[in-house]
């Protein structure tokens, strides 16, 4: 057997004695681990009932589905991307705007924001789909955990609706310009109207002169008219366009944030986490008393 296959065995031979002594100096004293586990449960359990209560604000926004000008198909856009949320939300800029609104210092928001979108089980995000994401705000008072979420919240609607607030401007404009337009429409055909009734009643009038002005009136009652039907068709069309922007293109908070009480710290996971060290604790301190004891016997023995 060369020297190289003899290390090797008896390395591994050294690991497996030493995992097994271990493991028997371990189980030699179970109780160690075990009152390490109780007590670790106990002061985790402790800890979390000394970290008293704080409020936190939960906020749901719909990011809204951006389309086209004419709305035939999606856009994809900041709205549609659930990473902005969780970006903006942590930007020192909200965070100091979130902080100004609820009285709070930016260092006590800082950490104790965050965000997530909301999908179906088995779902994955898209960034063709606009996702309902929600916002979580935790601090020390009901009304200051409300008052930052919204704050947060407003953040996110101005970082990324610019596009559907300008589209919604607009087309309000477009459908007022087009209201006046109507207005002015009906105000030509009346005119022609009474203009027709007249010239009917005007005993000075030759034939030919009546013949030629009702002709005139006609044409123009023709024109606006048609023109009267093609801008409430435009009217219309702008009209829906507006409803699509509005329901369902528009950034908007679907449930505001209102500040509930919860545990500073979490019971199960302080529990949990205090039982694991204190059985981590205890599996030591198992092990590194066999020499202390050995020892000692050897002292008395002497």
């Amino acid at each position: 057997m060369s020297r190289q296959q003899r290390d090797t065995v008896d390395l591994d031979a050294e690991r497996e004695v030493d995992l097994g002594s271990a493991w028997r100096r371990i189980a030699a004293r179970w109780w160690l681990p075990a009152g390490g586990l109780v007590v670790g449960a106990v002061l985790g359990a402790l800890v979390a009932l000394g970290g008293g209560d704080v409020y936190q604000a939960k906020t749901l926004m719909y990011l809204g589905q951006p389309f086209t000008p004419g709305g035939g198909s999606q856009i994809v856009s900041l709205q549609t991307n659930p990473k902005a949320v969780s970006e903006i939300v942590r930007s020192e800029a909200a965070i100091v705007k979130a902080a100004h609104a609820s009285g709070l210092r930016p260092g006590q928001l800082r950490g104790n924001v965050s965000s997530a979108a909301i999908v179906q089980v088995g779902q994955i995000a898209s960034r063709t789909l606009s996702p309902l994401v929600e916002i979580v705000v935790r601090a020390p008072t009901r009304v200051q955990a409300a008052k930052a979420a919204a704050s947060l919240a407003q953040s996110v609607t101005d970082g990324i609706a610019g596009y559907v607030d300008n589209k919604v401007t607009l087309l309000e404009k477009e459908i007022a310009s087009t209201k006046a337009s109507i207005d002015q429409a009906n105000e030509r055909i009346a005119e022609a109207q009474e203009q027709q009734k007249r010239a009917a009643g005007n005993s000075g009038l030759s034939l030919a002169e009546r013949l030629l002005i009702q002709s005139n009136i006609n044409s123009t009652l023709q024109f606006y008219e048609a023109r009267l039907q093609d801008l409430r068709a435009d009217q219309t069309e702008a009209e829906q366009l507006l409803s699509l922007a509005q329901q369902v293109e528009r950034t908007r908070v679907l449930e505001p944030g209102v500040g509930v009480r919860t545990d500073a710290t979490s019971r199960r996971n302080a529990v949990g986490v205090g039982a694991l060290l204190g059985l981590l604790a205890g599996a030591l301190a198992a092990y590194l008393c066999e020499p202390f004891a050995v020892r000692r016997k050897e002292r008395a023995g002497a």
